[in-house]
């Protein structure tokens, strides 16, 4: 759950099958439910259905919080990319080395940390691409990258087009929610 319409289809869904949401944030919902009418894993079910997986053990709750971070990071904080370095953002924000939060999410996301940001960077170089709001020497400083070749070559690896060809084309960006997958 990591965008304003997961909140919202969340909230609806759970406030028309009889409950009451009592917060509601990226990551995490907290909600009320009369349990002689519908148990607790009837809503489980029903946010299953429509694509959302709890999580529930220690490991997979900070591994939602590490994609909700690198998600921050990439295509909420502005211009903080090229600011900061992503582990040292990571570590600040999470409190736990680089290492451990890399094992971690390599083993269970089947997928390293730093190429799941790479992903990510390039999701939002293709939204920054589509807008022809920057241009890509102004693109490539605020996602964090030293140059502009630096992020054509990583473009070109990523998408297998360079970064004109993809002006050309009609290739579709991923949602930010299936990077990685």
């Amino acid at each position: 759950m990591v965008s304003t319409c997961c909140i919202n289809l969340i909230s609806q869904i759970i406030s028309s099958n009889g409950g009451i949401v009592s917060s509601i944030r990226p990551g995490k919902v907290e909600f009320y439910h009369d349990p002689s009418v519908h148990s607790s894993s009837y809503f489980s079910d029903l946010l299953k259905g429509a694509g959302f997986e709890p999580a529930t053990g220690r490991d997979e709750q900070l591994l939602e919080k590490i994609k909700l971070a690198v998600i921050e990071l990439v295509h909420k904080a502005g211009n903080v990319n090229s600011i900061i370095r992503n582990s040292d953002y990571l570590v600040e924000r999470l409190g736990l080395s680089y290492t451990y939060l890399s094992a971690l999410f390599s083993k269970s996301e089947h997928i390293t940390l730093e190429r799941f940001i790479i992903l990510h960077k390039i999701e939002k170089a293709k939204e920054l691409i589509e807008y022809e709001e920057l241009t890509l020497s102004e693109i490539a400083n605020q996602l964090g990258y030293s140059s502009v070749q630096y992020l054509s070559n990583q473009f070109k690896q990523v998408t297998g087009v360079s970064v004109s060809e993809y002006k050309k084309s009609d290739l579709g960006r991923i949602p930010i929610d299936m990077v990685g997958k």
